[in-house]
């Protein structure tokens, strides 16, 4: 593990990798921010957009994802910010890189990354007691020979969170998110990894609620002004069960099929949704053109479907 130095306030898991305070909330009770708060959740995250998108400028082939975290702990650094992964619950590294078959919370090590893989890259951030988390997934190389697949459930997934995201506004029900998701998932011939799901996110890194990802889940609750939170939807090309590697973090497709995953941590406003993460003009790694398919073919030339 990196270190990260004394002058910097750390998480109360830095040293223990318990993440005490977190396992002692009141999972029914969510909270609503105040105006110093929210402010506070815009600067961190902010930083947080700001270390992603270095690190979405150094990819390339041939690097490893190893390198990715250095990159990733030294920009966390100059920003006075600790990175919340690192030793969470134990994990090891400073963000979580997930190539290919990787559902999520794969280890940064010495493999090399190369032309036409996909990686996501989830990176988050303590800065003045406040947490931010976002992820992306990034096509590595020639982003024109990305094979179809691979473009199919990375441009499915960009596109679900941000439906997701176009239903938050006071009063709409936690539930109504994962509906969306899937609806549109199985549209493209994807599937959700059920397992995983939002969270809420402030001074702690996952406090309630949950956030479903999938159809008629139970989740209870409604977005109120001051929440706090984050959507993140994991879609595969096969199957959506998962197996753990020996490392119990590294998480991966049960078939080897790829998966993606984008995420993006909200502010309920009075009137609808802060992204608190929301994308730059000039972040790396926008998205592309999804390839054509038989139905929109049939429907250019002036076929109907059932």
């Amino acid at each position: 593990m990196r270190t990260v130095p004394k002058s910097i306030p750390h998480p109360d898991w830095s040293v223990t990798g318990i993440p005490k305070a977190e396992r002692r909330l009141n999972r029914s009770k969510i909270d609503l921010l105040d105006a110093k708060g929210q402010e506070a959740m815009r600067k961190v995250c902010r930083l947080a957009r700001e270390v992603l998108d270095i690190l979405a400028a150094e990819l390339k082939p041939g690097i490893t994802t190893d390198y990715l975290d250095e990159v990733c702990h030294n920009a966390c650094v100059e920003r006075k910010s600790y990175p919340s992964p690192l030793n969470y619950n134990h994990f090891p590294k400073s963000l979580c890189t997930s190539p290919n078959e990787v559902v999520c919370h794969g280890i940064p090590d010495q493999r090399i990354l190369l032309d036409g893989d996909i990686l996501n890259l989830d990176i988050s951030l303590y800065h003045e007691g406040y947490h931010a988390d976002l992820n992306e997934t990034y096509y590595v190389g020639d982003r024109a020979k990305t094979d179809p697949d691979s473009v199919r459930v990375v441009e499915t997934t960009r596109e679900c969170l941000d439906m997701a995201i176009a239903l938050v506004k006071p009063g709409t029900p936690i539930r109504d998110f994962g509906a969306v998701i899937e609806k549109h998932a199985k549209s493209r011939n994807c599937t959700v990894v059920a397992t995983w799901g939002g969270h809420g996110i402030n001074t702690e890194f996952h406090p309630p609620p949950w956030i479903p990802h999938y159809a008629k889940n139970k989740a209870v609750g409604v977005c109120k002004p001051g929440m706090t939170f984050t959507i993140e939807p994991i879609l595969a090309l096969g199957k959506s069960r998962e197996v753990y590697w020996p490392d119990n973090w590294t998480n991966v497709t049960v078939d080897g099929k790829r998966t993606a995953q984008f995420e993006h941590t909200l502010l309920v406003t009075e009137t609808g949704v802060e992204v608190l993460t929301a994308r730059k003009e000039n972040s790396p790694g926008g998205p592309i053109p999804m390839p054509a398919t038989p139905n929109d073919t049939a429907k250019t030339n002036g076929a109907t479907h059932a």
